[in-house]
């Protein structure tokens, strides 16, 4: 039976999978989810390659999709020109019954590839199967790689544009290059002025203005989105957390149904979101640690209870794609926690707009502390995290891996004796954070991120990633800056 998808907050009807990828949200508030999770034994699934699991992990959530078309998607999506590892994804010892997942494999060296190299297959099949020849332009906000993933996956897609909002001054020179030097002739990208969270409240409003889609909808376009609202963009993080427990299983560290552990550095909570479904799906973790930097908007949820962002100082951090108070996916997991009471939804995100904070009830609170660990660490926790995995494994790991590594070390009950496996996502290659990388290595850096890229490249970091490599040598072909409140007028020019 195939599974459709219903709006968290009440307020639409379901629809296909196809529907779903399409519309991206709900255009008067609320996210898609799958009306029932789908129950898998993964057990037959070790040592396969990380297509067969992908096929065998997808399948369930898209009904409407033959076999082949299912397939096509996969294939065309994790292919060795689009990652440097046959592996797509890859999970790394680094002592103390520890593991790193490696995601960021792909063509932007971020973990945001894995997802955003399938999802504009999922688009194209989705618009031939709803009959729908109008364009469709995505529109991303981004705190750092979502947008250059998203660029990378859509550029040059026919019958799709495709345009970014990022935060000005609050990514990475080597992440505002590799946005702003994309080419494509169907890609816009736009620094606003303000923080990440004022970008997605800008998307998310864009979406919910319904005399703009009208407006668009007069002209032949439809608005969607590449960001983690988007259940296309999300469920592929499923098939990650999959490969990973089996390759443990594959190299006999453990037994399939064994426990592990998982820890997600998160700021919108969608990775750590796609473990929860991978764990509702059957795969045996025990529990799931929430890795936050200062901006511990969560770790003070989890812990207390009170999601509260009014006041809240937001940081910028040497982790920027953490950078994140209002995280978008939590609704998802609030639903699931709530008993699928999307009224109970509704009430809590009515007060955040009003009041900016609600509580949830001790019940809840109870089941989410079952499978959530929450903690933060500062910004010298994380440098001196990423000085000691060095020394002690020569591995050398990012700003925001360290900041999960970090977290691991602060929870009671897991330790280097520990019999748990715990599995940590590293999110980005050590590259795109090339300055913090050598500081918490105690190697003095270059003048820029540039010069510090080269230096890291002689510490063991091994080879650069093409990412990175030869970025300065690119055009600037997008350097358009704005404030928030034009957002709106930007999108309608570009209908």
């Amino acid at each position: 039976m195939d599974i459709n998808y219903i709006s968290t907050r009440g307020n639409s009807e379901s629809l296909s999978f196809a529907g779903a990828v399409a519309e991206g949200m709900v255009s008067s508030g609320g996210l898609f989810v799958p009306e029932k999770i789908p129950r898998a034994d993964f057990s037959k699934l070790a040592g396969r390659s990380y297509q067969e699991i992908a096929i065998a992990v997808l399948t369930p959530f898209m009904g409407g999709f033959t076999p082949a078309e299912i397939a096509s998607c996969v294939n065309e999506a994790y292919m060795p020109e689009s990652f440097d590892i046959p592996e797509v994804v890859k999970t790394v010892p680094i002592g103390g019954n520890r593991y790193v997942l490696e995601l960021w494999h792909g063509p932007t060296a971020a973990f945001k590839d894995v997802a955003l190299q399938i999802m504009p297959r999922f688009m194209r099949f989705s618009k031939i199967k709803l009959d729908d020849d109008s364009r469709t332009l995505i529109l991303v906000a981004t705190s750092g790689d979502t947008g250059k993933a998203a660029l990378e996956g859509f550029k040059n897609r026919d019958g799709i544009s495709i345009a970014v909002f990022y935060p000005h001054g609050g990514v990475s020179e080597i992440q505002r290059l590799q946005m702003a030097t994309t080419d494509g002739n169907n890609t816009t990208v736009i620094a606003a002025r303000g923080n990440f969270d004022d970008c997605q409240s800008g998307v998310k409003a864009l979406f919910g203005d319904k005399a703009l889609r009208d407006k668009a909808t007069g002209r032949g376009v439809k608005f969607s989105s590449a960001n983690s609202i988007n259940w296309g963009r999300l469920c592929p993080q499923i098939v990650y957390y999959v490969k990973s427990y089996l390759d443990l299983v594959s190299t006999s560290v453990i037994s399939y149904g064994d426990d592990v552990d998982f820890c997600v550095p998160t700021g919108n909570f969608g990775n750590i979101l796609a473990g929860y479904y991978a764990k509702e799906m059957g795969l045996p973790i025990r529990r799931l640690i929430c890795a936050s930097n200062k901006n511990n908007v969560l770790t003070d949820f989890f812990n207390g209870g009170e999601y509260a962002v009014k006041d809240r100082e937001f940081h910028k951090t040497m982790s920027p794609s953490m950078d994140i108070l209002i995280s978008s996916n939590l609704e998802r997991f609030l639903f699931e926690m709530s008993g699928r009471d999307a009224g109970k939804v509704v009430d809590w995100y009515d007060s955040l707009a009003k009041r900016g904070r609600f509580s949830v009830d001790p019940d809840i609170m109870e089941k989410m502390r079952g499978l959530i660990e929450a903690r933060w660490v500062d910004e010298n926790e994380s440098l001196k995290t990423i000085g000691e995995v060095y020394r002690e494994s020569r591995y050398v790991m990012d700003t925001h891996t360290a900041v999960a590594a970090s977290a691991v070390n602060c929870v009671n009950g897991i330790n280097k004796s520990n019999g748990v496996p715990v599995i940590i996502a590293s999110t980005a290659s050590p590259y795109k954070f090339a300055p913090s990388v050598l500081a918490g290595l105690g190697i003095k850096g270059g003048g820029d991120e540039f010069e510090s890229i080269k230096i890291l490249s002689k510490s063991g970091a091994g080879q650069i990633h093409r990412a990175v490599d030869g970025l300065t040598s690119k055009k600037v072909l997008h350097d358009k800056v704005i404030d928030i409140k034009d957002m709106r007028d930007t999108v309608e020019g570009l209908l």
